[in-house]
């Protein structure tokens, strides 16, 4: 079985090059996942897959891991460059944030956004 930082470092690999199914399968089918965007959560694989693909035809974002290390409660934090580009190549963001994963049964069932 992948550790929690290998399954991580695969999903943030396949977000960056718009691979949803890749993401997708690395994830609970009832995931809560953020919607960093519009606000809230989504839940579930279809309410992700329309939420990225309403984002990526707007945005042009990309999240690279600096450090992944396991939180008190047994959660997964991942510091996390991130850069949004608007669709004319415009930055829109550039900053540091923490992304917060509980994981079950070696899949991501749960992230949370937090600003460092």
């Amino acid at each position: 079985m992948k550790s929690s930082a290998e399954i991580l470092t695969e999903a943030y690999a396949a977000f960056n090059r718009r691979d949803i199914d890749g993401v997708l399968s690395l994830m609970s089918t009832e995931v809560d996942w953020p919607n960093g965007w519009e606000g809230g959560y989504v839940h579930g694989h279809d309410e992700v897959r329309a939420y990225w693909t309403r984002q990526w035809a707007a945005l042009d974002p990309h999240v690279e891991p600096v450090r992944i290390t396991e939180g008190a409660l047994g959660e997964t934090v991942v510091d996390v460059h991130q850069v949004v580009r608007g669709r004319a190549g415009n930055i829109v963001a550039d900053q540091m944030v923490q992304h917060v994963y509980t994981m079950r049964d070696g899949i991501i069932a749960r992230m949370e956004i937090r600003t460092v």
